[in-house]
């Protein structure tokens, strides 16, 4: 099962990481400005991640492979690490999709 976790930024704000079993991060949230919004961030991710029409699949301009995982107002909620192929990526997908839902929540 994956995990969340919460942590301060250098500038006083709060991210959030989905790493997988492995402790391989696979999403990253936007910076929030409290934990409260974070952790509501979270709770996005937890909703949206089954629905595969969140996924936005992207190629960068160095040619490297990602997604963004969006709710349900279009805001984008999470990012993924670069991937060489798209093959990667859509395997990053499906470890969101797989353990993000029952992922438990711990802070840094």
């Amino acid at each position: 099962m994956g995990k969340f976790v919460i942590g301060q930024t250098a500038n006083a704000g709060y991210r959030f990481n989905l790493k997988a079993d492995n402790g391989q991060v696979i999403l990253t949230s936007e910076t929030y400005t409290t934990k409260a919004a974070c952790q509501n961030g979270v709770d996005s991710v937890k909703a949206n991640a089954k629905d595969d029409s969140k996924y936005e699949k992207l190629t960068s301009s160095s040619g490297k492979y990602y997604f963004n995982l969006k709710a349900s107002n279009g805001q984008v909620i999470g990012t993924s690490q670069m991937y060489e192929g798209s093959s990667g990526r859509d395997s990053g997908i499906e470890s969101v999709k797989n353990n993000a839902p029952s992922a438990v929540v711990e802070e840094e």
